[in-house]
């Protein structure tokens, strides 16, 4: 779950969607969507496979004003690094207003909610806890290769579709198409198109992700059952520029050779 609220008085709820414990793709989205939200922000994400163990409950009071609230498993970290920490309070729960249950599953309800209405409401993230170290997380990058680039795919979205770590702008305006493989399959071409309507209904392609990330998506279907792929397998990505087109107004701008 992601939420951000801009106000006290409003809530955003950005999914409920994501796969249960999928860490990578949960960093990913949260710092994606926080980039659009206003300073007085607070952020609570929550994917917490280790509910009740040992990882702490944190809010992060950010350089940039928006405040992070949720476990301290990586999830936040790489939003955090993009914001710029100021500083990191581990949440102690006797510090709100109304102590939550006892209880170790649930700290979504019992935690992270409350202490996020009181930032919201004025309070300051020091009043809620001890200052503590934030765990340091990184969002897997993709590398450039002679021939184009291998990365992995950080996430699918609801309608199949596979977005991978590799920035669009690496393949350039004149590429029209690529040749793709996940993990150790086969190359494939594939179109390189710039929307859904232009790859057509069933057909495999790439496109430019809102996210300036590549996309392999199918027309009006769904890419992962196609491939069979999902969150973290590697793809590999080749392309070569199209050479730009030699018009006779070029050509004819040359100077002719005396005689």
């Amino acid at each position: 779950m992601i939420t951000g609220g801009v106000a006290p008085s409003q809530v955003i709820d950005l999914t409920h969607d994501l796969p249960a414990h999928s860490l990578c793709e949960a960093a990913f989205l949260l710092r994606e969507m926080a980039r659009r939200f206003p300073p007085l922000a607070v952020h609570i994400a929550i994917v917490d496979p280790g509910v009740g163990g040992r990882r702490a409950p944190v809010t992060v009071e950010t350089r940039a004003g928006p405040l992070l609230v949720g476990p301290d498993n990586g999830i936040l970290a790489p939003l955090a690094e993009e914001l710029g920490v100021r500083a990191t309070y581990r949440i102690d729960p006797a510090r709100l207003r109304r102590p939550p249950p006892v209880g170790t599953t649930f700290d979504g309800r019992d935690l992270f909610a409350p202490a996020a209405a009181l930032l919201a409401g004025g309070v300051r993230p020091s009043a809620l806890g001890p200052a503590t170290e934030l765990r340091r997380y990184s969002i897997p990058e993709a590398r450039r290769t002679a021939t184009g680039a291998r990365g992995e795919v950080l996430h699918v979205d609801r309608f199949g579709n596979l977005i991978t770590n590799v920035p669009s702008p690496w393949i350039g305006p004149n590429v029209v198409r690529l040749t793709l493989a996940f993990g150790r399959g086969r190359l494939r071409a594939v179109p390189f198109v710039t929307s859904y309507e232009s790859l057509g209904r069933g057909v495999l392609g790439a496109l430019a992700s809102s996210f300036g990330l590549v996309e392999v998506a199918v027309g009006e279907g769904r890419a992962a059952d196609r491939l069979g792929v999902g969150v973290g397998a590697a793809v590999r990505l080749g392309w070569r520029r199209r050479p730009a087109a030699r018009t006779e107004k070029a050509n004819s701008a040359r100077p002719r050779k005396r005689r």
